[in-house]
């Protein structure tokens, strides 16, 4: 199996998760709050912040052609009308590190964090959130949109009618599920809800303390469908700034999409949460060059709902499913409405066996070579993540990296995954 020489073959990080003392933040402030929903804080991360040349020649020594990171708002906008010139030169300094390892640099505006101060203003619910970020935006493209080619306006835009739903279910199914073991592994990302639901009434007041509003509408909070609307709006006044400002930049977002199955009886349920995940976001993406598709498993349906995880079947520290099937499957849904180009901006396993990791990948990229052998646009394909880090609300507990990181001392050894991940740009 190979790619085309131009195929990107990557891996992807998000800056609060791997730089480290993102301290203007909002999950920086909600991971030090007394009644906080995080197992840890992030702290120094694992240093990526002042150790990215290093990684970025790790993942150029084993092949990788093309690198997607973001670019953390709360460090270049610490304050509402600020701009820290320091902190843009670091993120150039990235991007020609890139370049000069034949890398691809696919940056990413919004990967989940957002300034203190933007939550204080009602955050991802307030109807000037979307100038804000265009404003943001404008100045990030205006000193770096000549060094790139592909941006990412936001990570999984969808994330937050995803947890609104899960939240939902979560507060009908924690007892029987708790009693019987099993978790509700169908979020994209690391979140402790347990804790989340007892600590809400203390936490309320302690907000109030920190950010001035009781209820903080960061981006993965449970999103409204008017929240839902204003993210769009945000993407499409950050797609009109890039495309003033650098025109010849590729524009996208990238969405959480499962694999949803439908068993008898489940059709209707099945159609309504594609709906919901995707296909209500079509007429926002009808201008975008491509779409980030962002998957880790599948969803089964039938006429009561989503179900758990067949009995017996292989799971990830994430207590996903492991099924590196379901990337090609939504590959192929996707491609049936969105006709620009795909891009897999993250797909990846979390587990210490990294003999696992390297099947996963393989079966992931069998797939998507199968889309493309098929006439569908498919661009790149981005591991989740290369480093083994901060996995937001469940801490350092989950290792998704293809280099793992000793913490005490920053050391970072390459798993034999990602060599595996680079051969096939070598091949």
């Amino acid at each position: 199996m190979t790619f085309a020489q131009d195929f990107f073959i990557g891996a992807a990080t998000a800056a609060h998760q791997v730089e480290g003392n993102n301290i203007h933040s909002d999950y920086w402030a909600q991971e030090h709050m007394i009644h906080t929903d995080f197992l840890e804080p992030s702290g120094d991360a694992v240093d990526h912040y002042n150790r990215y040349a290093q990684d970025i020649r790790l993942m150029a020594d084993a092949g990788l052609n093309a690198y997607r990171f973001s670019v953390e708002w709360a460090r270049i906008e610490p304050e509402e009308g600020h701009f820290d010139e320091k902190e843009i030169s670091h993120y150039l300094d990235m991007i020609q590190t890139c370049r000069e390892h034949h890398i691809e640099p696919v940056v990413t505006l919004f990967h989940f964090t957002s300034p203190k101060w933007l939550i204080s203003k009602g955050g991802w619910e307030s109807d000037e959130t979307p100038a804000y970020f265009a404003r943001y935006v404008r100045y990030v493209m205006e000193r770096l949109g000549s060094k790139l080619r592909y941006v990412c306006t936001i990570n999984e835009a969808n994330m937050g009618i995803q947890v609104a739903a899960i939240a939902e279910r979560y507060k009908k199914q924690m007892m029987a599920r708790m009693q019987s073991g099993q978790t509700d592994g169908t979020v994209q990302m690391g979140l402790n809800l347990e804790k989340m639901m007892a600590n809400q009434e203390a936490a309320a007041k302690e907000r109030m303390e920190i950010f001035g509003v009781s209820k903080t509408e960061c981006f993965t909070s449970p999103r409204t469908p008017h929240g839902d609307e204003i993210v769009m709006e945000a993407h499409k006044a950050a797609r009109a700034a890039i495309r003033e400002t650098a025109p010849h930049v590729q524009v996208g977002l990238s969405l959480s999409l499962h694999d949803i199955q439908a068993l008898p009886g489940g059709e209707e349920n099945a159609a309504k949460e594609w709906a919901d995940e995707f296909t209500h976001y079509l007429p926002a993406l009808a201008e975008d060059d491509f779409l980030g598709v962002q998957n880790y498993t599948r969803t089964r349906m039938d006429a009561s709902g989503s179900l758990p995880v067949p009995e017996g079947a292989e799971l990830t520290q994430m207590d996903y499913e492991f099924y590196p099937e379901g990337l090609e499957h939504v590959i192929r849904k996707v491609s049936e409405n969105f006709k620009g180009t795909l891009m897999v901006t993250e797909n990846g396993i979390a587990t210490s066996d990294d003999t696992r990791r390297t099947a996963f990948i393989e079966a992931a990229l069998s797939g998507v070579n199968n889309c493309i052998a098929d006439g569908i646009p498919v661009k790149g394909y981005f591991y989740w993540s290369l480093l083994d880090n901060f996995e937001w609300q469940k801490g350092y507990s989950m290792t998704f990296g293809l280099i793992s990181v000793d913490r005490s001392s920053q050391n970072r050894t390459p798993k034999s995954s990602l060599n595996f991940l680079g051969s096939y740009h070598k091949r």
